[in-house]
């Protein structure tokens, strides 16, 4: 998707793209008219587009998009990266588009309406093999991946009065697994299963975070399973009650749970992170950058040499919670799906990959 962008012309290098609601058309529109205009100004140069698939337009994956769409952009006629300009891949005008959330980043990545986008690994995984949520709809088998970006930790909270002391203890239990047909619903039904919880008995529903929360004030459940990025606003407003414990994940049934899937790895919640909790080993699953299989191998090496460049390191640091979590060292933790080629041949010239 490569081309010259001038006069009436410049729209044909954008494929049909339709968001949904008139925030996202002027969002993408204003992004879409700067590149024109930076474009044109160039003159003859070449430009070339690249769209962010993130979320809803006041989610984190949406702020987070536009930082990783600035950080990897270099229109043409930009200043040298030396002399305080871009430091993106030439040519390169990327944008966050605004979308429906995960699923539909996914669905958009694998039919290449879109060239990227931000999702979770355990989403990315069950798409990839078919499996899980994505069960009876084939396999998602353009999806690779640019790197992991900041984990997810995964809450499992439960009634104070419930007296549940562990995973095995959910057995029979009234317990809220996510929202339904979820990649995170296919997750916490996996951790049952790895801890013998997942009796006949056991009563499942599907919930999202706010809802499941009400669920267990009100006693219609005892438990929950709830991700997120840092500390999680529900399980902060529960636990100023003091009527709920966050159940550790751990031992020989989170290891060989993490050699299964490999999208897992562990982690723990500070002690203090939440009123009267103190500190619980659990797992964790990354959020991650996805890119169509079948972008150029120099188009997403450049853009993940983009990433990791010092430039890169303050924007992400100065804008947003989820930027500051963003590491080398955790770039490829617990991936859910092959590396694209062009992040292969990048992380292989850091010797980050053997």
């Amino acid at each position: 998707m490569k081309g010259k962008v001038a006069g009436s012309d410049a729209t044909r290098w954008f494929p049909p793209f339709r968001p949904h609601g008139l925030r996202r058309v002027a969002a993408l529109a204003v992004a879409f008219a700067m590149g024109v205009a930076l474009a044109a100004r160039a003159g003859a140069e070449d430009a070339s587009f690249f769209r962010i698939a993130t979320g809803s337009s006041d989610s984190p994956f949406f702020a987070l998009g536009g930082l990783l769409a600035s950080a990897i952009s270099k229109p043409p006629g930009s200043r040298a990266c030396s002399a305080g300009g871009s430091c993106g891949v030439p040519g390169l005008i990327a944008v966050a588009v605004s979308t429906d959330g995960p699923v539909a980043n996914v669905e958009m990545v694998n039919s290449d309406k879109v060239e990227s986008g931000l999702m979770s690994a355990d989403l990315a995984y069950w798409a990839y093999r078919g499996e899980g949520a994505f069960q009876g709809r084939g396999k998602f088998r353009n999806l690779t991946a640019i790197a992991s970006l900041y984990p997810e930790t995964i809450h499992l909270v439960v009634a104070r009065k419930a007296k549940i002391h562990d995973v095995k203890g959910l057995a029979g239990k009234r317990v809220s697994l996510g929202p339904e047909r979820s990649a995170e619903a296919d997750t916490a039904r996996e951790i049952l299963q790895a801890f013998g919880a997942a009796s006949a008995k056991t009563k499942l529903r599907y919930d999202k975070p706010k809802q499941a929360a009400e669920l267990l004030k009100k006693g219609q459940i005892d438990a929950f399973f709830v991700s997120a990025a840092g500390r999680s606003d529900v399980v902060t407003e529960l636990a100023a009650s003091g009527d709920i414990d966050v159940l550790p994940i751990a031992g020989q049934q989170a290891q060989t749970l993490i050699g299964r899937l490999p999208y897992l790895s562990v982690t723990r919640i500070a002690a203090g992170a939440y009123k009267g909790i103190g500190e619980t080993p659990t797992l964790a699953v990354p959020a991650q950058w996805i890119v169509s299989e079948k972008a150029s191998e120099e188009l997403v090496y450049g853009i993940t040499r983009a990433l990791w460049h010092t430039t890169t390191r303050r924007l992400l640091d100065s804008r947003t919670p989820e930027g500051k979590q963003i590491k080398p060292e955790a770039a490829l933790d617990g991936l859910g799906v092959p590396l694209h080629p062009g992040a292969v041949r990048y992380y292989r010239e850091m010797r980050m990959l053997k």
